[in-house]
């Protein structure tokens, strides 16, 4: 959520950082609400000041033995209206709020402009693509004799499933074993385990909801969303709190399936483990203060990319640019691992700094060093997508009798095997 004083002192400004990515702020709307806010708070200010003005002549009426009851009266009724123009003023900040939650998150300065993925800048690339000596082979296909199985899962639930067994399902849990220990032995986060069902507020508190409702899968009968990602529960750790400035940051990192319904990507990416609709990420989430976020939304980053380094999988990271960036974030980074399957790049983490956006939302806060309450920034980052890891390995790995070559962080989890062979 923006915040509202900005709004108020550099409106245009911020209408125009926002056409930068795309969105039309409607300045109208906006400047109408704050009329009505005003009319109410400076009627609300007069009355005060007049009930307090009254509420002083009657005390001096009161001890000169005079008559105060018209006085009196008068005040009485001006508390009626003050009470009336505190609910009016509390549905007035409530339309405002509402007005608010459906504004993205101004762009960083840093932030290329432009009005795709086509216009994201490389920062980097690492690593380069293997040059086989056989016909390449995509997932689906190697994966095949090595236990995905696509077709068992339409069975069971439909499309953009995958149901995995045998060498397969023992690769996805190793990968994710490996991401955990790599996270929490050399990076020093700390291991959350959370909730797969969340409240509204919570959805809302990392901006989900309300712009993205047609994405989440919602379980009507008891109000809770399934979580797209376990950015939602891990942020929400610190919502309605004020966390003492030295405890920060805090980085945590959770292993979770994610549920994403993929309502706006029809057609896109039927084929195998790229867009499913359930899927294993680990996350890393960590909650700084603000001086420090964008040192730290570097490190996030790095920390996510060091897996793919150890795998022995090319990679590049991307900035995005203003127009493709996501709903809350203020920066982004991705990071797309190269598929020879497909023969190019696709993502496979997104590193963000939200700065105050989600915390304004959640009210999170820490006190700072001279005891004053601020809002924390807030970062996340697949550290990395399960899934599409399981698929990198597969296909930079594959080998020409259909078995893929176990990368050696992965091989202790294995049982020391340094190659899956089909069953």
């Amino acid at each position: 959520m923006l915040d509202v004083q900005l709004l108020r002192t550099d409106l245009a400004g911020v209408a125009k950082r926002l056409s930068d990515r795309g969105y039309n702020f409607p300045v109208g709307e906006f400047e109408k609400l704050e009329a009505g806010r005003k009319a109410v708070q400076t009627e609300t200010q007069e009355l005060q000041a007049r009930r307090n003005q009254l509420s002083k002549q009657v005390g001096q009426l009161k001890a000169k033995g005079a008559d105060a009851a018209p006085l009196m009266a008068e005040v009485n009724a001006q508390a009626d209206r003050l009470k009336a123009l505190e609910q009016e003023l509390e549905s007035v900040q409530a339309r405002v709020n509402d007005f608010l939650l459906g504004i993205p998150n101004v762009p960083h300065a840093s932030v290329p402009a432009g009005k795709s993925s086509a216009d994201n800048p490389e920062v980097r690339r690492i690593g380069a693509p293997r040059m086989f000596e056989f016909p390449v082979k995509d997932h689906v296909d190697i994966g095949a004799a090595l236990g995905l199985d696509f077709d068992a899962a339409a069975r069971i639930s439909g499309a953009r499933f995958v149901l995995m067994k045998g060498p397969a399902a023992r690769l996805h849990r190793a990968l994710t074993q490996f991401m955990l220990d790599l996270h929490t032995r050399e990076h020093g986060y700390t291991e959350i385990y959370s909730p797969y069902l969340v409240s509204p507020d919570s959805m809302r508190g990392t901006g989900q909801l309300p712009k993205f409702h047609e994405d989440l899968f919602h379980i009507q009968a008891d109000n809770l969303y399934l979580i797209p990602t376990a950015e939602v529960p891990v942020t929400n750790m610190v919502r309605e709190s004020i966390v003492p400035g030295g405890e920060l940051p805090l980085r945590y990192v959770c292993h979770t399936p994610c549920f994403r319904r993929e309502a706006g990507s029809y057609g896109k990416d039927t084929r195998g483990m790229i867009r499913n609709h359930q899927f294993d990420k680990v996350e890393l989430v960590q909650i700084v203060q603000p001086q420090s976020s964008y040192d730290c939304l570097e490190q996030l980053t790095g920390h996510a990319e060091t897996v793919l380094q150890q795998l022995d999988l090319p990679y590049r990271v991307v900035t995005l640019c203003t127009g493709d960036m996501g709903f809350a974030a203020a920066k982004t980074y991705d990071i797309e691992v190269w598929l020879p399957g497909q023969q190019t790049y696709r993502e496979i983490s997104s590193c963000s700094n939200f700065e105050a956006f989600q915390a304004r939302r959640m009210q999170a806060r820490f006190r700072n060093e001279k005891g004053r309450t601020e809002f924390v920034h807030t970062l996340n980052g697949s550290g990395l997508a399960v899934g599409r890891t399981l698929v990198a390995v597969l296909e930079n790995h594959q080998n020409a009798d259909g078995s893929v070559s176990v990368p050696a962080p992965l091989r202790p989890y294995l049982n020391g095997a340094a190659v899956l062979r089909p069953s």
